[in-house]
């Protein structure tokens, strides 16, 4: 619906020829790239880009190469962490958000969520049991706090589909009632404390967060407080407002322009049907 707007064919223009834009890495210094491939990426995504497009396919190949050390992201390597380690995480998010079909990265996906069932083994999460299987999957000591506590965007999003339903039960649960949010998700505040105010950024992010659990298909019904607050606010028409405060420039606008309300209420709409449809 929204793949011929101008916002996508301006991202897809500054593509280059391996299939990036500059840095990799959101949190990367920008320097004269206007965009990340990260952002790059979460924004052609929102607007309905998927692997059958050839940008996306682009893309994905360059991300492989770099998860194969055929060549490395631009990004400055990082000393706070695990670089490569924490680069595959990444990567294999990506790629993993738009093809289920490439091997490396679905190998890294199991290998978290092996951890990650690792450390809830008990029925309950152990850090003391994550760091452990953390050290013993990449048979080295793994540092840093962008590896060291998953409830991040890269980690939920990356193991969503690979658990049993037991563990995924558990890590669901920990992880909408995790306090500090889920990191990278531009909200610091647990996932099911709902928005204070609808017609807002905060709640844009809020509806990234759901839309992000909402890969987990066993705990769909606990979401049922989303949809109840979702319809609480739909107006006469059964449409959403979100107001023009909403407008991140990542979620928001999906349309070229929101001089007009109908553009923003259709935008609105769009999204929130979107999600309904996964979680109902």
């Amino acid at each position: 619906m929204h793949k011929d707007s101008k916002w996508a064919k301006e991202i897809i223009s500054l593509q280059n020829k391996e299939g990036a834009w500059g840095y990799f890495h959101t949190l990367s210094e920008p320097n004269k790239n206007p965009v990340t491939t990260e952002q790059a990426l979460r924004r052609l995504e929102i607007l309905g880009y998927t692997i059958e497009d050839d940008c996306i396919q682009k893309s994905v190949e360059y991300m492989v190469k770099c998860l194969e050390r055929k060549i490395e992201i631009p990004d400055r390597r990082e000393k706070t962490h695990n670089w490569d380690i924490f680069t595959d995480l990444i990567l294999s998010t990506w790629i993993r958000r738009f093809t289920k079909d490439i091997s490396i990265a679905n190998k890294i996906a199991d290998i978290w969520a092996s951890i990650i069932t690792s450390a809830f083994s008990n029925d309950f999460y152990s850090n003391q049991e994550y760091v452990l299987a953390c050290n013993q999957a990449f048979s080295q000591k793994v540092w840093g706090d962008r590896l060291m506590d998953f409830v991040n965007f890269y980690h939920v999003s990356l193991i969503a589909d690979c658990l049993d339903v037991k563990t995924e039960k558990l890590v669901f649960d920990y992880i909408i009632n995790y306090e500090n949010g889920i990191y990278y998700m531009s909200i610091d505040k647990a996932a099911c404390e709902l928005p204070e105010v609808f017609e807002s950024k905060n709640a844009s992010r809020f509806l990234r967060v759901t839309e992000l659990l909402a890969e987990y298909k066993n705990n769909l019904y606990k979401l049922d407080y989303v949809v109840d607050w979702l319809n609480k606010h739909r107006n006469q028409d059964g449409k959403w407002d979100m107001g023009a405060s909403s407008k991140d420039n990542i979620s928001f606008p999906l349309s070229d322009s929101w001089r007009s309300k109908e553009n923003r209420v259709n935008d609105c709409t769009y999204r929130i049907n979107k999600l309904l449809n996964k979680i109902v």
